[in-house]
């Protein structure tokens, strides 16, 4: 279509171009956006039937975030510790807003609904997926020796279905606290 002037380059990254003419009708193909989370990166692709179109990684900037906000954290205590009345102490004033996340979880939360949105833009999206799985680490622990590996599935399905209730969840073994 460039070579035949019927279409023009509109952003050279990521490469898009766009048409010189109106299409009527156009005919959308169903295409889905299905995001696997993950605590240091997090899987995006967009799928058209059982082909896949695009794939991207994106990687979080939560253990860097972390260290700054430590490093923040040690120089103001620093600071109250010399005495030069700069720095009060902190005193009552630990109330968190309802829905606070941390700053770590924040910006991974921010940064997977910036890609979507972009995706979104140059891409129509008729369906998003997010794939939603838990991981118990106690089943593991169980797992000490190596006789045990044969029963993996079975070890970590018994203690799935029948691990006590944790304290702050209900009798539905669902958390009281969002998160």
């Amino acid at each position: 279509m460039l070579k035949l002037a019927q279409a023009a380059v509109y952003l050279r990254y990521p490469f898009t171009i766009i048409l010189k003419y109106a299409v009527s009708h156009p005919k959308k193909q169903p295409t889905q956006l299905k995001i696997d989370p993950g605590s240091k990166t997090t899987g995006l692709a967009i799928n058209r039937g059982d082909q896949v179109i695009w794939g991207a990684e994106l990687t979080h900037r939560g253990q860097q975030i972390k260290n700054d906000l430590e490093s923040r954290r040690a120089l103001r205590r620093n600071r109250r510790n010399r005495k030069t009345r700069y720095r009060k102490a902190r005193f009552l004033n630990r109330t968190r807003k309802p829905g606070w996340l941390p700053p770590s979880l924040e910006s991974r939360v921010k940064n997977i609904v910036t890609w979507v949105n972009r995706i979104c833009r140059y891409v129509p999206i008729t369906g998003i997926s997010q794939e939603l799985v838990k991981f118990d680490l106690m089943c593991f622990l169980l797992l000490s020796n190596e006789s045990a590996i044969r029963g993996v599935a079975i070890v970590v399905t018994n203690w799935m279905l029948y691990r006590p209730i944790l304290k702050g969840q209900d009798s539905t073994n669902r958390s009281k606290f969002p998160i």
